[in-house]
């Protein structure tokens, strides 16, 4: 079985990528390959900030390696917090920055946002890159206990369920990192290893 790198120390993270490529793929995530390094996420865009790690990773590792940059963009905050979802109120803390989200959208009619994840994959030399895109809303209050992040207060269009009320197994099916897998996913099965 091919080993593929993902550049996360995200365990939520990592178990959704190996459920996802659980036949074709090894996935090793940053501590299986004993990266400890904090890599600096100092890009403008979330395909800068995929692809800052990815490569990274390749270049000090010589593995390939495949890294994501994913965000929640709220339409009533100018597409905040994007870039800075994991640290939106200045800490990585879920808690604190769902709270931040919430204070902020107070008394607003406006509750459309978005999911969004872009994967960097270096293969070698060669980035390649893949979006996965999910629209929905914001709730008032969070509802549920799976997942992590924002998902207890978002809920896909066409859903009346959080992403924290959803099984992994159903999360899988539609949520912006699984989009954006799926297409990387396409991509590895019609290559031919490097």
């Amino acid at each position: 079985m091919r080993e593929l790198v993902f550049a996360t120390n995200n365990q939520h993270k990592t178990q959704e990528v190996r459920n996802l490529l659980l036949n074709d793929y090894k996935v090793l995530n940053l501590n299986d390959i004993g990266c400890t390094t904090d890599i600096p996420e100092t890009g403008s865009t979330f395909a800068e900030n995929a692809t800052l790690k990815s490569s990274y990773v390749t270049e000090h590792y010589q593995l390939d390696c495949f890294a994501d940059d994913s965000g929640l963009e709220i339409e009533a905050l100018n597409q905040e917090p994007g870039i800075f979802s994991a640290r939106y109120s200045g800490v990585k803390d879920d808690q604190v920055n769902l709270n931040l989200v919430l204070q902020k959208m107070e008394g607003q009619a406006n509750r459309k946002a978005r999911f969004r994840t872009v994967i960097s994959l270096m293969r070698g030399t060669e980035n390649f890159l893949f979006e996965g895109i999910i629209n929905g809303t914001i709730l008032e209050r969070p509802i549920g206990t799976q997942g992590f992040g924002y998902d207890p207060i978002f809920v896909p269009d066409g859903y009346n369920q959080t992403f924290a009320e959803m099984s992994m197994e159903q999360k899988n099916q539609i949520s912006h990192r699984a989009l954006a897998m799926k297409k990387l996913i396409s991509f590895l099965k019609e290559q031919k290893p490097v």
